[in-house]
Order: structure tokens, then C-alpha cells, then sequence
């Protein structure tokens, strides 16, 4: 390795070249210039200084004059001469490591590397003039590629951006045309503007048209949100004359004593109820509790009045089955007559007592007719012996027994619900 290689310069031009960076279109094409020699370390290489204190710089075309040194010894204006080539030098490295480690910015590389090809006409510098201009031609090439590259990259950004855009002002219009979700969809339409918002690198043109596209949307959904509300707000302010005129229907109903067909009408108001629709919340939740407040006091009532009827009818159940006990004791086979006028008695105390239970009906009602059967039989027997002239009394006696039955039967006919 030369002395000059192992300079701090010559490290970062060996790091830049081997740091792994992509290489650009222009790279591949002209091949990378080698690192330009640190010109302090041997500044005798590049220049020398006459008697009389000019400096002089070697280049392909010959000697040229950089400068004048009379402030002491002539290799110390070599020196110095060289130091300021190197900081030309320096410069050019740190534009080629930044611009092959996608640090630097192309343009200003560019802008730069043209100042100081500009300036190695006339550099009153001391070095190899010829490798430091090499050198700014590959930044000069590293640099146009680099901005050709960050423009690709721009374009293919701003082409993401509208894409991304066109997909929001679609999702938008689909929003405004179709949707009845309306919070959901109120909430997305403010999310996508804040995605909006954070979109760049759009020209205007195009940003102008799609933003027209989404501001449309955006209006098209907020005016069919807001007919939407207010024929809600329509239809839940009939729904609550509807439900206030039910709800008065119901209280009226509370004291009526025709069970069924008020339990009837109750059950109809409910169906009513649920197809008049929801009113405004507040004034819907107070009337559904007025109109539950009517149900349970009717029912309520009801309930007590069967409760009190149940009890009446058990005790009357319990009635006539004393009767049935003393019924079961005519015996027709002696006093026929007598027999006759006991079981009027009991069949007319039994038609006083009233209804019993529905279920007990057909047992107590059985019980007794059979008594009734066993003393019409006796009846029938006694008549086939007698005479002709006992006929009337007996047709008398079943008149009178038939017309018993008719009253029983209609006593047995089943209680109003």
C-alpha cells in the first residue's frame, strides 16, 4: 500500500467504495476514477517553488502558476498550497460518500461538484489536478444519477398518493350513495379526511379534482343523512300521538269489569303498540310505562275478581255436595210422595246455590241426576200398577221433573270467563 493510501481521505474513499451502495445506471457505464492522492504528504510530486518564491503546479498542458511565497522557506509554501488542494479533495470525497450512501442530496451535489470543476481552471491549489478532476466528474455523474433516480422515486410516490387518494374518493362516493350505516359511515368519512390530510406529493391539478370528488361525496352523504333524520323525526312524532292516544285508551280500560273482552282489547293495543313504531326515547320510554301501569292494574283487578269468584264457586261446590248427601237418602220405595216433594225441595235449594268450579260441574251435576233417575223410576213403576186415572199426575210429575231439569241444566251451563 502507498503512503497516500493509507491517508484519513484515502479511508473514506475506500469505505465509500466498499460500503455496499447501489450502483447507478452512469456507475455501471464509466467505470469508478481512483481516489486522488493526498497532495500534503509529497506536495514535490505536484508543484515546486522557484528562487524567486512562484509557485507552481504541475498539469498535463505543463507548469501553471498558482500563487507566490515569500514568507519563508520555499517547502513551506509547497505546503501550504497543498493543504488547499487537499480541502478541495476532502469536499469531493464527502460528496461521493454521501451521494453512494443515499445521504446526500443529488441537486446540491450536483451544485457543488459544477462550483468546484469551475474553480480547477484557476485553483490556486498544489496536487494531482487531473485525478481531482476526474473525481468531480463521477460525483458530477453520481449526483445526475441520483436525481434522476429521486425523481423516479417522486413520481412513483406521487403516483401511490393519487392512487391512494382515488381509492379514498372511491370508498367516499360509495359511502354517499349506498350506505345506512350512519354513524359507521360518518365516522369513516372523518377518518379518511384525516388520512386525507396526511397525503402528500399530489399536483395540484390533480389534487383539485379528486378533492372536488370527495368534498361532493362528503355533502352528497350529510344531506341524505339529514332527510334520513328528519323523516325519523317525522315518524316518531306520529309514532307518539299514536302511542299517547293507546296509552289513554288503556288507563280508560282499567276499571272495566268485562273481563275477556277487555283482556281482548289489551292484548290488540300491544299489536298496535309495536307496529306504531319508536317515538323520541324520552317520551317513549314514559309512555310504555304508563300504558304497562294500565295492563297490571287491570290484570291485577281481574286476578282478584277470579280469585273471589274461585272461592265462591268451591263454596257452593261445597253446598251442594252436602245436598248430594242428603239427596242420597230419599228413599222412593215407601212414601213415594213424600219422596217426591224432598227431591223438589233439594233441587230448588240446589238451583239457588249457584255455579261451582267447571271442573266439579259434570261430577256433582252426575250424582244428582242419578237420584233424580232413581225416583222417576219409581214414579214409572208405581203408575204401570195403578190405574188409569194416576196417568195425569204422573204426566204432572215428569212436566214438573223436566222443567227441574231445564233449570239445572241451565244452572250447569259453564261460568262467563
Amino acid at each position: 500500500m502507498s503512503e497516500q493510501d493509507s491517508t484519513p481521505e484515502a479511508a473514506v474513499e475506500t469505505a465509500a467504495v466498499e460500503g455496499g451502495v447501489e450502483e447507478t445506471p452512469k456507475e455501471t457505464a464509466q467505470a469508478t476514477p481512483p481516489a486522488v492522492p493526498v497532495a500534503s504528504d509529497h506536495p514535490d510530486r505536484w508543484g515546486r517553488v522557484d528562487a524567486d518564491g512562484t509557485v507552481y503546479v504541475k498539469t498535463e498542458d505543463g507548469e501553471r502558476a498558482v500563487g507566490s511565497w515569500q514568507a519563508g522557506e520555499p517547502v513551506e509554501g509547497l505546503a501550504h498550497f497543498a493543504r488547499r488542494f487537499d480541502d478541495l479533495r476532502t469536499e469531493v470525497e464527502l460528496l461521493v460518500s454521501r451521494l453512494q450512501s443515499g445521504a446526500g442530496d443529488p441537486k446540491h451535489a450536483l451544485n457543488s461538484a459544477k462550483h468546484v470543476k469551475e474553480q480547477l481552471a484557476e485553483a490556486a491549489v498544489v496536487g494531482d489536478l487531473k485525478a481531482l478532476a476526474a473525481r468531480v466528474e463521477h460525483v458530477l455523474a453520481l449526483a445526475e444519477a441520483g436525481m434522476e433516480k429521486a425523481k423516479e422515486a417522486k413520481e412513483a410516490a406521487r403516483a401511490q398518493s393519487v392512487a391512494r387518494k382515488q381509492a379514498l374518493v372511491d370508498e367516499a362516493e360509495t359511502i354517499a350513495n349506498e350506505s345506512t350505516q350512519w354513524k359507521v359511515a360518518g365516522d369513516r368519512l372523518r377518518q379518511i379526511l384525516d388520512e386525507w390530510k396526511t397525503i402528500r406529493g399530489v399536483d395540484r391539478k390533480t389534487d383539485e379534482q379528486l378533492w372536488r370528488r370527495f368534498s361532493k361525496a362528503r355533502d352528497a352523504f350529510n344531506r341524505r343523512r339529514g332527510s334520513h333524520f328528519a323523516d325519523l323525526d317525522r315518524q316518531r312524532s306520529v309514532a307518539k300521538a299514536s302511542k299517547q292516544a293507546l296509552v289513554e285508551e288503556a288507563e280508560k280500560l282499567i276499571d272495566s269489569d268485562d273481563w275477556g273482552a277487555t283482556a281482548g282489547r289489551y292484548k290488540e293495543l300491544m299489536v298496535e303498540w309495536k307496529a306504531a313504531g319508536r317515538a323520541p326515547k324520552e317520551a317513549d320510554d314514559a309512555l310504555w310505562q304508563r300504558f304497562r301501569a294500565a295492563q297490571d292494574a287491570f290484570f291485577q283487578k281481574r286476578s282478584e275478581a277470579f280469585s273471589e269468584r274461585d272461592a265462591e264457586f268451591s263454596a257452593n261446590a261445597k253446598l251442594k255436595e252436602e245436598l248430594l248427601a242428603e239427596a242420597e237418602t230419599i228413599d222412593p220405595s215407601g212414601d213415594l210422595e213424600a219422596a217426591r216433594n224432598h227431591l223438589y225441595k233439594i233441587q230448588e235449594r240446589w238451583d239457588a246455590i249457584g255455579k261451582v268450579p267447571r271442573e266439579r260441574i259434570r261430577e256433582l251435576e252426575g250424582k244428582l241426576r242419578a237420584i233424580e233417575e232413581k225416583v222417576r223410576g219409581a214414579v214409572d213403576a208405581q203408575w204401570r200398577r195403578s190405574d188409569p186415572e194416576a196417568e195425569a199426575r204422573v204426566a204432572q210429575f215428569r212436566e214438573r221433573v223436566e222443567q227441574f231439569e231445564a233449570q239445572a241444566a241451565k244452572a250447569r251451563a259453564p261460568a262467563t270467563s
